[in-house]
């Protein structure tokens, strides 16, 4: 959606080049108002006729002479209402989209969880409004060994909660290591030799435009922390209510687990 603006642009000199070439083969006689003397002048007097015709301008001094000429401008014309009505509706819709802006850690932990350990990442939101009906996904790929073939396997991951009605401030995503988990026997060596790969999609409704937004990231083995955990994000100000310090979102600490 970044690319629209520069290729409304080059879709515009394309049409009015386009155009400029129809009029010079309508003849020189084409342009009424035109004084140029050579082929150069000529091109340049047709394309700005083009850009004047396109964008209703109209100044006056060129203007189209002739059947061919004027049924070229016509066409011309309705080709440039719309697409100027395409390229408002792509405009549009590019800088009217909502965002999810959701910040993921910078690390995900294996840390302790219920006796165990577990595979977590902590996100926060970034906007002043809430997302509602949050939903997270997390696939894990790795290169394994399958009919004594090498190939790339994907694994979604179960999590110890995969949505949330409401999403104002953070949330540790949670993947519980049991003896189901591909993650049972892994270590930060054999995670590293089968180039892992853990894939975080999240989808949720912008409440203020009632729109689906979509956020994604993902983690490399170098960018796990093993046998740590993320640090407490809230503190409550002297004067004031619990809040969460989106700065501590990245902080994580030691931990030893069983």
């Amino acid at each position: 959606m970044a690319a629209i603006p520069p290729l409304v642009a080059l879709a515009y000199f394309s049409a009015n080049s386009a155009f400029a070439l129809g009029y010079l083969a309508c003849g020189s006689g084409a342009i009424a108002g035109s004084t140029a003397a050579d082929p150069g002048g000529h091109l340049a007097d047709a394309f700005f006729l083009n850009a004047q015709t396109m964008g209703t301008v109209g100044y006056g001094r060129l203007s189209p002479a002739g059947l061919a000429a004027n049924l070229l401008a016509t066409v011309e014309t309705l080709a440039g209402l719309l697409g100027l009505a395409l390229a408002t509706g792509l405009l549009f819709a590019r800088f009217s989209r909502p965002q999810a802006r959701i910040l993921f850690s910078q690390r995900a932990v294996i840390a302790p969880y219920q006796g165990g350990r577990a595979f977590e990442l902590r996100i926060a939101n970034q906007r002043s409004s809430e997302l509602v009906d949050v939903h997270a996904t997390i696939v894990f790929t790795r290169m394994e060994t399958v009919n004594g073939r090498r190939m790339r396997q994907y694994h979604t991951l179960k999590l110890a909660r995969d949505h949330v009605m409401f999403f104002p401030l953070h949330w540790v995503i949670v993947h519980p290591i049991d003896g189901d988990s591909p993650l049972a026997e892994a270590t930060a060596e054999t995670l590293a030799e089968s180039d892992a790969e853990f894939l975080v999609l999240l989808t949720a409704t912008d409440e203020t435009f009632s729109q689906v937004v979509h956020a994604r990231s993902s983690y490399k083995p170098d960018e796990i922390e093993w046998d740590a955990k993320y640090r407490d994000m809230f503190h409550t100000p002297a004067q004031g209510s619990l809040q969460a310090d989106l700065s501590r979102i990245h902080d994580i600490e030691r931990v030893t687990i069983a």
